[in-house]
């Protein structure tokens, strides 16, 4: 992923956190070496000759004279202090590098840039911290698999069908298999279904689980992400990045599609989602109130045929939970 285009809030953050990493890291190597040379007082006296050793090295090298030969006795000089060294820490029971700082990222050391080119790791945290940005708002803690509950969905077979409670029994364990074995070649859900039968929280749920296996995941109100293009699109936030990581993160959920203003440029703006999100095979979770039918009326035909062909429809059904959980709470 190239990380470029990320607000100037994004770039502080991850700064200030590596500033941290290699804060903590060199912090707890300064502790270990002072331990270590209070119970090994020659070990200071090697990492003094160590320094020195150092400093002749890049005075022969700007000094002139036999500069090769200066340097081939250093070295070995050098590698004796090292080994010597080494042999103290072993007689102490730690490893060779105990003493050296433990960066996180052994690569940059904690810089988050390795000879002027952007680490991986400042890579990640770019964008782990730019799916954070866009979920903040998002009680992604508050829903999970765990705190689903099927009481609220009646236990009486209507019509000929099976009861609510049956369907959404069947509906909350697809849905735990499809976090459980959640990859980047998942298929794409859209969850339909009245006002309050547990759509957000089943895909909250899904959010959660990808993120603890290591996804990258983006939630967002259409309703509200919508106003976020809108102000990136017509210049009111031109630092920003939004559209890209829709577009790019690991899985992209959009909940209570329907809701938001109808414009010509929101419906282009969701079915461009929608559509670069399938070309690119990348999965996205749409929950909506509306029937496919009101998809198309709302949206085109064109939009409603790509969920209809590439979408594995995920059915609610029951009664309002939320209104059952207040009624509840009020006798």
């Amino acid at each position: 992923m190239i990380a470029l285009g990320y607000s100037r809030e994004i770039y502080e953050s991850a700064e200030r956190i590596l500033a941290e990493r290699r804060k903590t890291a060199e912090n707890a190597a300064a502790e270990r070496k002072s331990i270590f040379y209070s119970c090994y007082p020659e070990a200071k006296k090697i990492e003094s000759a160590l320094s020195k050793t150092a400093i002749a090295a890049a005075r022969a090298i700007f000094g002139g004279g036999n500069a090769k030969e200066q340097l081939t006795k250093l070295k070995q000089e050098n590698q004796m202090l090292q080994n010597q060294m080494n042999e103290l820490l072993a007689s102490a029971g730690h490893n060779s590098d105990y003493l050296e700082p433990p960066y996180v990222c052994k690569k940059c050391s904690d810089t988050g840039y390795i000879d002027g080119r952007m680490c991986s790791c400042m890579k990640k945290l770019l964008r782990a911290q730019a799916y954070e940005n866009l979920n903040k708002l998002t009680p992604l803690s508050l829903s999970t698999f765990e705190s689903f509950s099927l009481d609220y969905y009646p236990d009486i077979a209507e019509n000929g069908r099976e009861s609510p409670r049956r369907i959404m029994e069947k509906v909350f364990y697809n849905c735990q298999n499809y976090a459980r074995n959640f990859s980047l070649s998942s298929p794409s859900l859209i969850m339909q279904g009245g006002t309050g039968l547990g759509k957000t929280h089943m895909s909250l749920a899904i959010a959660n689980t990808a993120i603890k296996k290591g996804f990258g995941v983006v939630y967002c109100s259409v309703n509200n992400i919508i106003t976020q293009l809108e102000h990136e699109h017509f210049g009111r936030d031109a630092q920003g990045d939004t559209d890209r990581l829709l577009l790019e993160c690991d899985l992209l959920i959009l909940d209570d599609l329907g809701t938001e203003f109808r414009s010509a440029f929101s419906c282009a703006e969701i079915y461009n989602i929608v559509n670069t999100r399938l070309m690119t095979q990348k999965p996205t979770i749409i929950s909506t109130n509306l029937s496919l039918q009101e998809l198309q009326e709302r949206y085109t035909e064109r939009f409603a045929s790509r969920i209809m062909g590439d979408y594995v429809r995920v059915l609610f059904c029951g009664k309002d939970n939320r209104l059952q959980k207040r009624l509840r709470n009020q006798t």
